[in-house]
Order: structure tokens, then sequence, then C-alpha cells
């Protein structure tokens, strides 16, 4: 579904990643974990053409990303995001923001569309507030709504941007909630998550990525719990036993 071949990213002089070979496989959970600065968000935005790539090839679901106008459409009709910020519309609606890219970008009929948008509300727990604004909800409930119109565009697969590191920890549990669900029911996804312990649970597969290379990849609860490479080890010992 997507795959990464030798992609290497820089600003001006510093080469953010490195040579990056990856791929997410069609109905996979993908976890992409590393200290802040490592690359991850850089490649989870290459993906969707929001960062260029300087070297090597990025294939989304047979279309090159960067390749040309056409292509870069089409893996955004393939592919959908979230973001770590919610981006929702302020002027609009809850149901609004979630039938908009349905309805203006894909042209749908505004009653298919909002008959999804309903039920996507229904299925994040969100449905009591449709027609309620995002200033009138907590972070982890815009999170929901910004999850439910992602997949109100019928992606193949969701790109989800560290979705829980600008909330509340008691608000963190709903939005994992979600994903949980929606990775039980085979939809394909690459997250980059700061939650070990979600992606223990969750993840097919996990990527560790530091200075812009894959240190080490594998089975998650295997890799998350006897990690081989000493910088893996490191890292998750300072994640999960941060005051030591």
């Amino acid at each position: 579904m997507i795959e990464f071949q030798d992609v290497h990213k820089a600003y001006g002089h510093h080469e953010v990643l490195k040579g990056i070979n990856a791929k997410v496989n069609p109905g996979e959970v993908v976890c992409i974990i590393g200290p802040s600065g490592s690359g991850k968000s850089t490649m989870l935005r290459c993906i969707n053409g929001l960062e260029t790539y300087q070297k090597g090839r990025i294939i989304v679901d047979g279309a090159t990303v960067g390749q040309s106008a056409k292509s870069l459409s089409q893996v955004r009709d393939s592919v959908a995001m979230v973001f770590q910020r919610f981006n929702l519309f302020p002027h609009r609606t809850v149901i609004q923001n979630v039938v908009e890219g349905s309805i203006y970008v894909k042209k749908e009929n505004r009653a298919t569309a909002e008959e999804r948008g309903y039920g996507l509300l229904k299925k994040v727990g969100m449905i009591d507030k449709a027609n309620a604004y995002p200033q009138q909800l907590s972070g982890g409930q815009q999170q929901r709504v910004a999850i439910a119109r992602a997949l109100a565009l019928q992606p193949r697969a969701i790109l989800f941007d560290e979705p829980t590191s600008a909330l509340d920890p008691e608000l963190v549990g709903d939005v994992l909630r979600v994903m949980r669900d929606l990775a039980t029911g085979g939809l394909t996804m690459a997250i980059v998550t700061h939650e070990i312990a979600f992606a223990r649970e969750v993840a097919d597969r996990v990527l560790f990525i530091d200075g812009g290379v894959i240190v080490e990849e594998g089975f998650s609860k295997e890799m998350l719990t006897h990690p081989k490479e000493p910088r893996t080890q490191d890292f998750l010992h300072r994640v999960l036993n941060p005051i030591d």
C-alpha cells in the first residue's frame, strides 16, 4: 500500500531522512516511534505530498508521490491524514466539517455525504455534538471529529501524526479507543506516536527511527518488549521510565 525506496529529504544542508526503506502493507497497522527531531513526522508528511523529498521514491497504491499533479491527486484520494492539532474549520459545525471534503472535493451528493457523516460521528462517539462548533468541544472531542472527517473521504489508508500529543492526559484514552476500533476493522494505518503501550497492543509492526534512519523494525510485541538494538533499548527505557 505504501513503500519507501531509499528516500532522502533535506532542509538546506540538514538531511532529515537519510535513505528510508519501509513498507506498509494493505490492512496493516504500523507505528513509527523515535525521539523528537528524528524524522518521524517528515516521513509521514512525505507520503501525501505535504513535504517534498529529493531522492528515492515513495509509492502509494501504485502511484509515485511527487511524480506529477495527477499522481499526487491519486495519492490523496487513497490516503487521508489526521494531524496533531485537528485543523477543523472554526466557522463550520461538526457535521459540516466532516462532510466538507466529500461534497466539495469528491463532488458527492450532500444527502449521501451527510448520511455517512452522521454514521461516522456515531462511530467515534460524537453524534450528540453534530451541530456544535469546534470551539465548544474539548481537544479530545475535536480530534475524534478530525478522525471522522478523514474516514468520510473513504480512504484506503489513514496517516496519524502524533494524534494525542496536543491533548490533556485524561482525553488521550478516548482518541486511542477510536483508533483501536479502526485497527481491528482492518483499515491500513501509519501512526507516528509516543504511546508505546498503544503501539504494543494495536500495531502489527513498529519502526524505530533516529537521526533520519530506521534503526530497528519488527513485530510490535516482540520489538517493544525485547528490542535488539542498543539505541532502541535506550529510547524505550527513557520513554517507559522517565524519572530514572
